[in-house]
């Protein structure tokens, strides 16, 4: 990463165009009328998007292409790791869930991390759009993007996937588990 700038090296911008490349074409399933040479087009002409994408995979979300907006010319990515990413697991929903715990606090937060990776988390349809392309979090659980409503009540929502059905489920916001993490999206 060059010095203060949230922006990969010449070297490891390739290194993650290769790693997605090749992860685009193994699973073209999930975006089935898009052409890689124009992602990574896209990608070449926002570099800080590349750092975004290093941070989804360093943390083990798997980024792919799940999506292109027609309105806004803007391909989506998704944590496409077959579980929830490892590395973004074992977090309250936000800050005010985790500062609420009286005892063994978590590192960190979900809603905070994904800003903190210029990333947001997806909403219950965009998790059950990533559903429509595979199987994921059948053994694990993701935080999704809690309506206001509900979160000033206390609560959050987390979804998974079991008994081939997407299920949505609701916690204390100042909960975590080791198997619950968060999956994020990137618009580029």
């Amino acid at each position: 990463m060059t010095q203060n700038k949230k922006e990969l090296s010449a070297s490891g911008s390739e290194a993650l165009l290769e790693v997605l490349k090749n992860r685009f074409e193994k699973n073209m399933q999930r975006h089935k009328d898009l052409i890689w040479h124009q992602v990574r087009a896209k990608l070449e002409a926002n570099p800080e998007k590349l750092w975004i994408l290093d941070q989804m995979e360093k943390s083990g979300g798997e980024p792919d292409v799940a999506a292109y907006d027609q309105k806004t010319g803007e391909f989506l990515f998704y944590d496409c790791s077959a579980e929830s990413p490892s590395g973004r697991r074992s977090v309250c929903y936000d800050l005010e869930g985790l500062e609420s715990r009286k005892e063994h606090r978590p590192q960190n937060n979900a809603i905070d991390l994904a800003a903190a990776m210029g990333i947001e988390i997806l909403t219950e349809a965009q998790y059950r759009a990533l559903q429509q392309l595979g199987k994921f979090d059948a053994k694990t659980s993701s935080w999704i993007k809690t309506p206001d409503s509900i979160r000033k009540l206390g609560g959050a929502l987390f979804a998974d996937y079991r008994y081939d059905s997407v299920f949505v489920y609701h916690n204390g916001a100042q909960s975590y588990y080791a198997a619950r993490g968060f999956r994020g999206v990137l618009k580029v």
